[in-house]
């Protein structure tokens, strides 16, 4: 089967780094084209053409534009499905589904929330896309509790099963990873002690070669 595929990504995108994750644990190469969010290369001409919502990461496939990770993921794992990263069968693909809704949705987007409504930097822009929203400084606050609700719930969880979703390495545990840096980095929100089987599974995660992706 041969592919036309080329990745478009940031090195500053925690959803950029979702997708380099999943695609190293699959074992295969993607070309790949960095947009300057530092230059604000998103809003460029060039990048609005490829995705009018001026986001990373876009994947091109074929001459078509897929955004949103979920739906890499999902193009990803149709046209590469040897290593299985969104479940195996119907009950463990709807539990990867699952989880890794929970990752984003509790994890990654109250660590973005909390950044785009504090940086100084972000006033104007505290959604990323074509729309410019104000900050609401409120929102941190939230972001916070937000945050460490996540680490409680993701400890309690581990206590039982090894990964996020069960027994296996999924895309679960590449969202919940990724979240856990960027809300650590970008909110000063590390991991905090005594919750060790967090600690436990994200050395453990830390340490597969596609962290570094």
């Amino acid at each position: 089967m041969s592919h036309d595929i080329k990745l478009y990504h940031s090195t500053n995108s925690p959803n950029a780094r979702r997708v380099r994750i999943f695609i190293a644990e699959k074992g295969i190469s993607i070309p790949s084209v960095a947009v300057d969010l530092g230059k604000r290369e998103q809003f460029s001409d060039w990048f609005t053409a490829i995705n009018p919502r001026q986001q990373v990461p876009a994947l091109v496939a074929d001459g078509t534009t897929i955004a949103e990770v979920p739906a890499i993921f999902r193009y990803l794992e149709e046209e590469f499905p040897a290593v299985p990263l969104l479940g195996s069968n119907s009950i463990d693909k709807g539990l990867v589904a699952m989880w890794e809704r929970r990752a984003e949705l509790d994890g990654l987007a109250p660590a973005l929330e909390g950044i785009r409504n504090k940086a100084e930097g972000l006033k104007g822009r505290a959604l990323s896309g074509p729309y410019a929203y104000e900050q609401i400084p409120a929102l941190v606050d939230r972001a916070m509790a937000r945050i460490a609700h996540f680490h409680a719930d993701l400890d309690v969880r581990l206590q039982r099963v090894a990964f996020i979703a069960g027994d296996h390495f999924s895309a679960a545990d590449i969202t919940a990873l990724v979240a856990l840096d960027f809300a650590a980095a970008a909110m000063k929100t590390p991991i905090p002690e005594g919750l060790d089987a967090l600690r436990l599974w994200h050395g453990a995660v830390s340490a597969r070669p596609s962290a570094a992706a």
